[in-house]
């Protein structure tokens, strides 16, 4: 039994040895260590370079954007590492809007268009203000454009939003990402969404540091610890463990075209 952690930040509390020697301790044998801003997706790259089975992303979080001063080549250099799998994360916050949100489009913008060319999938992050949906029906168009001019697949990761835009995004051939927020006793809206999501487009993430799933909600998070998602994930699905790991994982393969050609 495999999983995958589609989604974790490296933060250097630990070395990536013992992160992923404790992750496959817990039947974690894949990870993707996810870029913020050019720092953070370099030190993703070394942390993947570091780990067998550790694939990673570069891209601008919108919460970053105002302070990363665009520049495709630089991050082309990082696209091209035979370990990155994906762009991101990338999106649109107008939740805090720690960046203009003209900023944060410009820079989403140009990520997908760089997608595009480098036929690679886009790991998406994407919230609103509660019962605001300008966010998601932005990010929706752009990515609408540009899944018809090359872009490989898209997850939006964490998702917490609707219904409606969960279809919408699958409709056009998105991915849906569960984080340990599943977990917790308010998030019901999440639940109800997770038996919705097909099968063939559920991936399973940690975003740690962050989200720490019950019982360590509050503390600091690892990628060890997906194994609580997937057990609540199989759960509401009514599969076995086995069968969400089987699933999950062969999806994230396909999503970051591991052991493709």
């Amino acid at each position: 039994m495999e999983f995958f952690d589609t989604h974790f930040h490296y933060e250097g509390d630990l070395s990536p040895q013992v992160i992923a020697k404790e992750a496959a301790a817990e039947g974690v044998q894949y990870l993707a260590c996810i870029g913020g801003d050019y720092n953070s997706s370099l030190e993703a790259m070394k942390f993947a370079e570091a780990v067998e089975n550790c694939y990673f992303t570069a891209g601008v979080h919108p919460h970053y954007a105002a302070n990363e001063k665009w520049d495709a080549e630089k991050f082309k250099i990082l696209l091209s590492h035979p370990k990155c799998k994906a762009v991101g994360e990338v999106g649109l916050d107008f939740y805090y809007e720690n960046s203009a949100k003209e900023l944060q489009l410009k820079i989403f913008q140009c990520f997908c268009k760089l997608s595009a060319s480098l036929h690679k999938p886009v790991v998406v992050h994407c919230r609103d203000k509660d019962n605001c949906f300008d966010a998601y029906n932005l990010v929706y168009d752009i990515l609408s454009e540009y899944v018809s001019d090359g872009i490989g697949s898209f997850v939006i990761h964490c998702y917490t939003g609707n219904l409606e835009w969960m279809m919408k995004f699958l409709d056009i051939g998105g991915y849906i990402g569960i984080t340990g927020i599943v977990t917790f006793p308010k998030a019901e809206n999440v639940r109800e969404l997770l038996v919705r999501i097909p099968d063939n487009k559920l991936l399973i993430e940690t975003d740690s540091p962050y989200l720490a799933p019950k019982p360590f909600r509050g503390k600091t998070n690892y990628p060890k610890y997906l194994k609580y998602v997937a057990h609540e994930v199989a759960r509401l699905k009514g599969l076995s463990i086995e069968e969400i790991a089987e699933i999950t994982t062969e999806n994230a393969l396909n999503f970051y075209s591991i052991g493709t050609v």
